[in-house]
C-alpha cells in the first residue's frame, strides 16, 4: 500500500508540468491564429466602415453635383425629403410585389419541376443542365434576351405566337411593365430553386415511399405528407436567399424599362441610382441607400431568425 501511494505521488508532479506545457502551447497557437487572421480582418472592416461611413456623412450634408460648393449640414432632412417622395412609397410596393411574385413563381413551379425531373427518362441529364443554365447567365444579358427576343412587339418570339393565331401583338413593357420585370426575374431565379429541390428530393427516402404506396397511398397523398415536409428546408434556404438578393435587383429594371412608366418599375435599388446619378443628389440617394441597408437588414433578420427557428424544431 505504501509503495501504490508513493507511485501515484510521484507521478502527479511530473503530470502537472506537461498540462501546463500544453496549455502553454495552446495559448501561444491562439494568439499566432489571431496574429495571421488579423490582416484580413482589419482590411474587411475598413472594406465596409469607411463606405459606411461615408454615405453616412453624405447624408447628413446637402451635397449636390450641381452645387458643389453648397455642402452645409442639414441633419435629418435628406431622410424626410426620401420618406416623403412619392417615389419612395411607389418604390416600397413595387419591391414588395417583385419579391412575393418571384418567390412565389420559384418555389411553386421549382417543386413541380423538380419532382418532374426527378423521374427517370431519356436525356435527363441534358435536360437537367439545360434547366440550370439560365441562372449563370449575368442580369444584363438576361434583360436583353427578354426584351429583344422574347418579349418585342415586332420582332419577339411571343409577337410571332400572337401573330400567328391572329392575335395583336402585346407591347410587354408598356402595358404590362412590372409584370414583365416579374418575368424575367423569374426566369433567372427558378434554376436556382430547382437545384437545390432536385438535390434534396435525391435524399428522399424510397424505402418510406414504397411503403406508403403498399398502404394505399395515393400520388397526392405521398407529396403531401412525405415530399412537401421533406422539401421544407429547402424551400425556407430558397426562400430566405431569394429574398435578400431580390430586394437589390436593377440590372433588369435598367436595361428594359428604366423604371418606367413613371413609378411603374421603380423599386428602392433603381430609385436611390436615379436620385445619385440622375438628379445628381448625392445626399439624398446617400440617405435611400441607408435606409434600404436598414430594411434589408431587418428582413434578413427575420428570415433568419423565423427559419432557422423551424430548422431547428425540425431536426
Amino acid at each position: 500500500m505504501k509503495t501504490t501511494t508513493l507511485n501515484v505521488g510521484s507521478a502527479s508532479p511530473a503530470a502537472e508540468p506537461q498540462q501546463d506545457s500544453r496549455k502553454g502551447g495552446k495559448r501561444k497557437t491562439s494568439r499566432i491564429n489571431r496574429f495571421m487572421v488579423s490582416p484580413s480582418v482589419l482590411v474587411l472592416a475598413l472594406w465596409m466602415v469607411i463606405p459606411l461611413s461615408m454615405t453616412i456623412y453624405f447624408s447628413l450634408i446637402r451635397y449636390n453635383l450641381l452645387y458643389p460648393g453648397d455642402n452645409e449640414f442639414v441633419g435629418l432632412e435628406n431622410f424626410r425629403f426620401f420618406v416623403t417622395d412619392f417615389g419612395f412609397m411607389a418604390g416600397m410596393s413595387n419591391t414588395l410585389m417583385l419579391v412575393g411574385a418571384v418567390l412565389l413563381i420559384t418555389v411553386v413551379l421549382g417543386v413541380l419541376i423538380s419532382l418532374l425531373i426527378n423521374q427517370a427518362f431519356w436525356g435527363q441529364g441534358i435536360v437537367r443542365i439545360l434547366l440550370i443554365s439560365p441562372f449563370f447567365i449575368m442580369p444584363t444579358v438576361n434583360a436583353l434576351i427578354w426584351k429583344n427576343l422574347l418579349l418585342h412587339p415586332v420582332s419577339g418570339v411571343f409577337a410571332a405566337i400572337w401573330k400567328f393565331f391572329g392575335a395583336t401583338p402585346i407591347d410587354w413593357f408598356s402595358e404590362f411593365p412590372l409584370f414583365s420585370i416579374i418575368m424575367i426575374v423569374s426566369w433567372q431565379w427558378l434554376p436556382f430553386a430547382i437545384l437545390l429541390l432536385m438535390t434534396a428530393l435525391q435524399s428522399l427516402d424510397q424505402e418510406q415511399q414504397e411503403a406508403a404506396r403498399l398502404d394505399g397511398a395515393g400520388p397526392w397523398a405521398l407529396f403531401f405528407h412525405l415530399t412537401l415536409p421533406h422539401l421544407a428546408r429547402p424551400i425556407a434556404v430558397v426562400v430566405m436567399i431569394e429574398t435578400i438578393f431580390l430586394l437589390s435587383i436593377f440590372a433588369e429594371i435598367f436595361t428594359t424599362t428604366g423604371g418606367g412608366p413613371g413609378y411603374e418599375t421603380t423599386n428602392l435599388a433603381y430609385l436611390i441610382y436615379s436620385q445619385a446619378l440622375l438628379q445628381f443628389d448625392v445626399g439624398l440617394a446617400s440617405a435611400g441607400g441607408l435606409i434600404a441597408v436598414v430594411l434589408a437588414n431587418i428582413a434578413a433578420f427575420f428570415l433568419v431568425r423565423l427559419i432557422g427557428k423551424s430548422l431547428t424544431e425540425k431536426q
